[in-house]
């Protein structure tokens, strides 16, 4: 399976950063710490589509809303794994994220795991996510001053283990993140220092020791998983089906699904690792602009209030998740302004032309470019400016239908959308409930990318909030 991305040279000019260098490429003006940033500026920079070459590979990258509109089209395309993701499947091999489209293994997995997204599931879940909600605020409640980017990694992280393999982490009886967190970010920055500073002849002999390193991580995060595996076994399970339940009975039951051992520790890393690190940024990023945006922020609290009632004991039930609208709305912009998982990749099915100019070749693959794309033109003028009234719905009716996919497109979009909605919405209601959010007046937006994305070093004063 090919890690190229559009070999060919194209007949219509593809545009590049100025300053190309023989054999490095690309490299001028750029960080192998902040890619995605460096793929947005040159985007604003040089159009909807361009290529960078890096160490002789070429990568392109669109944003038109017209050529991913086309793309979404999966008569055409498919799926296509970028070289950063395709060097996480040393962490999660043939499982749903990291699996290529021609690999059994993944059509087995998500017939056997769409049971566990479905509405009835989900309302299994919605206890566990309150009674993590509440762990949290009565963490916060000891503290005025919060990091809330390793907060919310540890809610996410406690959320996922809990639904997804009743095995909880301790994630608040911890000083620090746990250490599958720590090997996890570890191994997710390796993954993009080692695609994007990976020279040919030499590359292997720089990176041995560090390789070497991650290797260790993958072996401890696999470790981790292995046991909760055998302590499935051991103890059974007698709760609602958990995703874990869900591939352990298909083997049980010798199912035509079943999927072996080794792809049930890949699954169970997959959504260990999605399942909690696109989260966690999407609400770290949602309260980034609320506490910036006061009025925003009233509107939200205002509406937690009348939708789930004056007593602040009370838990919020499955339903009334769903009527914070604007809440909801405020998420939206937020995964807007900075979709948490922002690179995504197509293939051509067969020999195609990219919006009537771009030749493509069966196999040959793009890379699409979600914050740029959630900036074009067709945005507006101010696709800069975080509003989420962009998301009424007579707005979204009037946008282009491809024009915003935090989630990706197609069969290979994310399954646990609803879950992660779910809980991102129902904890953003929890925390407006309780306090008024104070920002570092000092603070300026910083983003952390580990091929995810979140913020950096962002820290919220608390203050309990007053009612009469």
């Amino acid at each position: 399976m090919s890690t190229e991305v559009l070999e060919q040279e194209s007949p219509a000019s593809i545009p590049h950063p100025p300053g190309r260098i023989p054999i490095l490429g690309d490299v001028r003006n750029s960080s192998p710490r902040r890619p995605i940033q460096d793929v947005m500026r040159f985007g604003k920079q040089l159009g909807p589509i361009f290529e960078r070459k890096i160490f002789g590979r070429r990568i392109v990258f669109v944003s038109g809303a017209d050529m991913v509109a086309e793309l979404s089209d999966e008569a055409r395309f498919a799926k296509y794994l970028s070289p950063a993701v395709a060097r996480l499947r040393q962490i999660g091999g043939d499982g749903l994220f990291t699996a290529y489209n021609d690999e059994p293994n993944w059509r087995k997995a998500h017939n056997l795991l769409r049971p566990a997204f479905t509405q009835a599931a989900m309302r299994s879940y919605h206890q566990i996510m309150v009674d993590v909600a509440r762990e949290l605020v009565a963490d916060w409640d000891t503290r005025t001053t919060v990091d809330v980017s390793a907060d919310m990694t540890k809610l996410t992280l406690e959320t996922i283990g809990r639904t997804g393999f009743s095995h909880p982490f301790d994630s608040f009886r911890r000083e620090r993140l746990h250490p599958f967190v720590e090997a996890m970010v570890g191994a997710l920055r390796h993954a993009q220092l080692r695609t994007f500073l990976s020279p040919p002849l030499v590359g292997e002999l720089l990176w041995r020791r560090a390789d070497k390193r991650n290797l260790d991580r993958i072996a401890f995060m696999n470790g981790v998983v292995d046991e909760v595996i055998r302590e499935r076994r051991e103890v059974g399970h007698t709760g609602p089906d958990d995703l874990l339940e869900l591939m352990m009975r298909a083997a049980r039951d010798d199912d035509p699904d079943r999927i072996d051992d080794v792809n049930i520790r890949h699954q169970v890393l997959t959504f260990l690792v999605a399942g909690h690190e696109t989260t966690s940024g999407a609400l770290s990023f949602a309260f980034y602009y609320l506490s910036q945006h006061p009025e925003i922020l009233a509107k939200a609290q205002a509406e937690v209030d009348e939708v789930w009632g004056p007593d602040t004991g009370a838990d919020p039930s499955f339903e009334q998740i769903a009527k914070l609208r604007h809440v909801r709305r405020v998420l939206d912009e937020a995964l807007r302004m900075w979709p948490t998982a922002p690179i995504y990749g197509r293939e051509a099915r067969e020999d195609t032309t990219l919006v009537g100019r771009y030749p493509m070749r069966a196999g040959d693959g793009v890379l699409v470019s979600i914050p740029s794309l959630h900036r074009d033109p067709a945005w507006g003028p101010d696709a800069d400016v975080f509003d989420p009234d962009r998301f009424l719905p007579a707005r979204v009716k009037a946008r282009p239908a491809h024009i915003y996919k935090p989630f990706g497109t197609g069969e290979r979009a994310c399954i646990g959308r609803q879950f992660a909605l779910h809980e991102a919405v129902l904890v953003l209601g929890t925390i407006l409930r309780r306090y008024d959010l104070e920002p570092d007046a000092d603070y300026q937006l910083r983003v952390q990318e580990r091929l995810t994305v979140m913020p950096d070093g962002f820290r919220l004063n608390l203050r309990r909030r007053r009612r009469s």
